[in-house]
């Protein structure tokens, strides 16, 4: 007689996906009070430490509901790149399922999302003083003479980075000069995916036009809520040394202390800049495989309840 060994499957991993402003966090809250999770953070600015008006971070007694990880972990001046965020998280995921709880990512930075799931390449370390020239030469030339050398250097690598692209264009300039092989052989190296878990993107899909009335308002708030005087307060203490200042809203904001802007033209570019970043944010999240889209915003009850049902769902197989 012949007995079937039963496999326990992978647990369950959540993901969720969408543009700024569209209620990622209320559905991770949501989420993890019903399915006894805990909450990783996967967004760039939310990591870093002192910076918290013009991140949205999730408010404290936000955090105390459930378990947050991977707030407040970085200093003003460390760099985090999307492999460091990686191995971090992965740590994290790994104590998390230990624990028997749920693992939730949530988070608007998609190639930390992706470098956490599928994984990087193998590039070559970073050269500051490469990166330096590179970055004089884009305040110079614009952006799109970086472009140009990139086309020369690999082409392939050249028509999927935007032109506008900086911190991409360089990261691949720098690769290409420093492993003297083009950006797009090293894609073809393979990468070390997340094993271990089964994984459940969802993804936060609002009426465009609520989207942006959302988005506007935030950014008024932002800056009704003392932004500028927290900007300034970082301005002074680190100067441009704190990398987040160049993010969304402290860009504008300083911009505004500096005298480049008046007050309601900063809150207009910062809106302005808010709703193109979830333009290219929905662009990205689009190539994420197997994603089950939510048409609505994260808050809202229906939209909550679809993702509840996706997740019974997948718990059940």
């Amino acid at each position: 007689m012949e007995f079937a060994l039963s496999v326990a499957p992978d647990p369950l991993l959540v993901g969720i996906l969408g543009p700024t402003a569209s209620g990622k966090t209320a559905l991770s809250l949501a989420l993890a009070e019903r399915f006894a999770g805990e909450i990783v953070n996967c967004d760039s600015v939310a990591l870093v430490r002192e910076f918290e008006i013009g991140t949205a971070k999730p408010a404290a007694p936000e955090r105390a509901r459930v378990p947050h990880h991977l707030l407040d972990v970085a200093a003003p001046t460390d760099y985090v790149t999307a492999g460091d965020y990686a191995r971090q998280a992965r740590q994290v995921l790994t104590e998390i399922k230990d624990r028997g709880r749920l693992p939730i990512i949530v988070g608007g930075t998609g190639l930390y999302l992706r470098a956490l799931l599928d994984g990087l390449f193998a590039g070559p370390q970073r050269s500051e003083e490469l990166r330096t020239r590179l970055r004089e030469r884009s305040r110079q030339k614009g952006s799109a003479y970086l472009h140009s050398i990139l086309q020369r250097l690999d082409a392939q690598a050249a028509g999927r980075i935007h032109a506008h692209d900086t911190p991409k264009l360089i990261r691949a300039i720098e690769v290409c000069l420093a492993s003297r092989t083009q950006m797009t052989e090293m894609w073809k190296q393979g990468r070390n995916p997340l094993s271990g878990f089964r994984i459940l993107r969802l993804g936060l899909n609002p009426d465009r036009d609520a989207l942006y009335d959302r988005i506007n308002a935030r950014a008024r708030h932002m800056f009704e809520a003392g932004l500028l005087e927290e900007t300034e307060r970082l301005l002074n203490k680190y100067g441009s040394n704190a990398r987040p200042l160049a993010s969304l809203g402290y860009k504008q904001a300083v911009q505004f202390l500096q005298g480049e802007l008046t007050r309601e033209a900063a809150i207009a570019a910062a809106q302005q800049a808010h709703r193109n970043y979830a333009k290219r944010q929905l662009t990205w999240f689009r190539r994420e495989p197997e994603v089950t889209w939510l048409n609505g915003f994260g808050d809202h009850e229906q939209i909550q309840q679809e993702a509840i049902a996706a997740v019974k769902t997948l718990n059940r197989r």
